[in-house]
């Protein structure tokens, strides 16, 4: 299977729907097949060579740090209100912790940060040590990867901008495609077919032979 001409082609009939006046996102969709959501429960995240957007991360450390937006644990019961947690979630794309206060991180934020899939994972965002080279580097990762939790038979995920070079779009795809086919347990039989649009295109799909 020549994936990454098939992209390419796809991409290229993408850019023909016409200009928009703002700077699209490329949606990546992954059709699954024989595949049972709910005994496979898969929840990864991804590192994308391209990054798609700097991503708005807080985090929830004991001291404050100059290289990310900081809420102390002095600073938790601002947000005993529900409508005070709903407006942080929005805030951010992604939140960190330090190991040490993650107990209580779970206890004042998790009622709202867990069902919107933002609550501290340790696969990426708990640091154990805190200083300026681990929050950049941590940084760096969060803003490189995408997150896949499947849920249903279908994943749809942001994979670039239409500003974006086509070669660094399908890097990224490949990328995901990549990872995906190691944790299904049937590899490559797991997937019907994958699909690419802009946001405001129709989708172009894309066979798995």
């Amino acid at each position: 299977m020549d994936l990454k001409s098939d992209l390419k082609k796809a991409l290229e009939s993408l850019r023909k729907s016409g200009e928009r006046k703002f700077n699209q996102t490329v949606d990546l969709i992954i059709n699954l097949q024989k595949f049972d959501s709910k005994k496979n429960q898969i929840n990864l995240f991804v590192t994308i060579p391209f990054k798609v957007k700097e991503k708005k991360i807080a985090g929830f450390l004991e001291v404050q740090n100059k290289g990310v937006e900081t809420i102390t644990p002095e600073q938790f019961k601002r947000y005993s209100e529900k409508k005070d947690l709903k407006k942080l979630v929005k805030k951010f794309d992604f939140f960190i912790a330090q190991a040490s206060v993650m107990p209580r991180v779970a206890t004042t934020f998790g009622r709202v940060l867990g069902p919107a899939g933002k609550m501290p994972s340790p696969q990426l965002g708990i640091l154990m040590n805190v200083n300026d080279k681990e929050v950049e580097e941590l940084k760096r990762k969060i803003s490189n990867s995408v997150r896949i939790k499947i849920k249903e038979a279908s994943i749809k995920l942001a994979i670039g901008k239409q500003s974006m070079k086509d070669e660094e779009i399908i890097e990224n795809v490949i990328s995901v495609y990549n990872a995906m086919l190691k944790v299904l347990p049937k590899e490559a039989e797991n997937v019907k077919n994958i699909e690419i649009k802009f946001t405001m295109t129709k989708p172009e799909k894309i066979r798995i032979r």
